[in-house]
């Protein structure tokens, strides 16, 4: 429809910036509140659910089950009960619990059942009974929040194929629709395996949005340092989704119920695609005017490997915290339900701080020297977690955690897309497709192998392992200190028109090689 029928607000607002930088702002907020809402709630949720539903009965019968219910479970002799007590000497235990543990512990070593003290005290309400279904249950929590990354990194590249293909608007709103739909899912569903469907679902719609919104930025906002900033403002979207979600999501659901964050989310969902439709017209078709740089071509590029490396171990760190870290915390403080998130939002409000201070300062000191200094600090601040005695003990180390990642994340996004200028052709959809691969991978190998490791060899040797990973591959972002621009595209170029015979070895940040169709245009600026 011609301009003239729309209100002259619209129409500013959909030639400004700005709004768009707002659009994709809350699109991944919304995104990562629903990624991390329900770290509290699903362990708990899943405890009170199956647990207290099979258990049911009282103590005393409860721990002359427990031998022979070891016996039906295989897998579960080899549960290294040690690790766990070396925690219980500090907290005060369900005693219960511990002895019936420790009988069991016994029983593989074939001594007699000594009989259990004070069978008949209550267990303290705050304490969870259940350590075999608590350890069961790591990995089966890493797995439904992993199955949303996976979906992603399969829907990811066709996604930057797509945006090439029809522009970044359809897809913002196909995954804003997918959103909404997992959302309502998600509040209503009451098992294991619909949860885990819609976690799935909420990866293809996050797969959409994350995708196309971060290229639409960086077509948007042309200039280097500007689309820097851009970016921080967005991933500061991300982060604070990250932030507020794990907090909102277990104090709504101690306070409220299970389905009331989720709700919540569903109306902020609406708000957006209301926007969406406003500014970003999902009808119209815009395809790159330029053919982009094909992913695997990307993929094979060290440079972009190595920012995406960062990316990947540095997130897969809070990635192995979200399901092992909550039932962590059940286990050895005790910890009420609205405790959960909160132990996040240390960590989520540095992140905040660190993404916009240094999306400024990592220009001035040097993106690799800024991630590589994250990458140092990420891998301490998770050495720490397993030192604390309670959830104050956690401030430290997560808030460490979150700023160094704040660090990371906010100089290799800027960087992708400049290692894009400089030596492929400048058509972002594609590199951003690569930087969400990286976050997934982090977010996929993360709370799956996490699960595992802490069921295997207990929670505080998963941190020193990602601990040390994070350590060791910090030294390789000095590679992206002065990455060359690519003698291949001069010969690609070469092909296309034989004029340009120059050739580029040092780095000229703001130079683009021009298309033939484009070289004209050049020279009249």
């Amino acid at each position: 429809s011609p301009p003239s029928e729309h209100p002259h607000w619209l129409a500013a607002g959909r030639a400004s910036r700005r709004l768009v930088l707002v659009v994709v702002f809350v699109a991944l907020l919304l995104d990562n509140m629903l990624l991390t809402v329900v770290v509290p709630i699903i362990p708990t949720f899943l405890y009170t659910t199956e647990y207290k539903g099979t258990n049911s009965t009282v103590a005393p019968v409860q721990t002359e089950l427990a031998p022979s219910s070891l016996k039906t479970l295989p897998g579960l002799k080899a549960l290294p009960f040690s690790s766990m007590f070396s925690f219980f000497d500090k907290t005060a235990v369900t005693v219960m619990s511990a002895t019936s543990a420790k009988d069991l512990a016994n029983r593989t070593e074939s001594s007699p059942l000594p009989q259990p003290p004070a069978i008949n005290s209550p267990p303290p309400s705050s304490c969870l009974e259940g350590e075999e279904f608590l350890a069961k249950e790591n990995v089966r929590v890493g797995l439904l929040f992993a199955s949303k990354a996976l979906v992603q990194l399969v829907v990811n590249p066709s996604v930057g194929l797509l945006t090439n293909r029809i522009g970044y608007h359809i897809p913002m709103f196909i995954g804003f629709i997918i959103m909404f739909i997992s959302t309502i899912m998600f509040a209503f569903s009451g098992t294991y395996t619909l949860l885990f469907i819609a976690r799935a679902l909420q990866g293809v719609g996050s797969s959409f949005s994350s995708v196309a919104g971060l290229g639409m930025l960086a077509s948007v906002y042309t200039d280097d340092v500007e689309r820097g900033n851009a970016m921080g403002i967005a991933l500061g979207g991300l982060a604070l989704g990250v932030l507020i979600g794990a907090p909102f999501g277990s104090i709504m659901y101690e306070f409220v119920g299970k389905s009331s964050p989720f709700l919540v989310l569903a109306f902020l969902a609406l708000l957006d695609g209301a926007l969406q439709l406003c500014i970003l017209q999902p009808s119209k078709i815009s395809p790159e005017s330029t053919k982009g740089t094909p992913v695997f071509t990307l993929l094979r590029d060290p440079f972009i490997l190595v920012a995406a490396g960062a990316l990947c171990f540095s997130n897969m760190g809070v990635a192995m915290l979200e399901p092992t870290l909550p039932i962590w915390m059940m286990q050895t403080m005790c910890s009420p339900k609205w405790q959960l998130g909160m132990a996040f939002l240390p960590a989520s409000i540095s992140y905040l701080i660190g993404t916009n201070l240094f999306g400024i300062l990592a220009t001035k000191m040097g993106r690799w020297l800024c991630s590589l200094v994250g990458m140092v600090v990420v891998g301490i601040s998770l050495l720490c977690v397993p030192l604390a005695k309670n959830i104050y003990g956690l401030i430290g180390p997560n808030a460490g955690l979150g700023f160094a990642i704040g660090m990371v994340d906010s100089s290799m996004m800027p960087i992708m897309g400049y290692l894009v200028d400089l030596r492929h052709t400048s058509v972002y959809g594609n590199v951003y497709a690569i930087a969400d691969v990286a976050f997934c991978m982090g977010f996929a190998i993360g709370p799956s192998t996490g699960g595992a490791i802490v069921r295997a060899i207990g929670f505080p040797w998963l941190m020193i392992i990602i601990g040390v990973i994070n350590i060791a591959y910090a030294p390789l972002c000095w590679y992206l200190r002065n990455p060359p621009a690519k003698e291949e595209k001069i010969a690609i170029l070469n092909q296309e028109c034989p004029m340009q015979t120059k050739s580029y070895t040092a780095p000229k940040p703001l130079r683009d090689f021009p298309d033939v169709g484009d070289v004209e245009g050049e020279n009249v600026e």
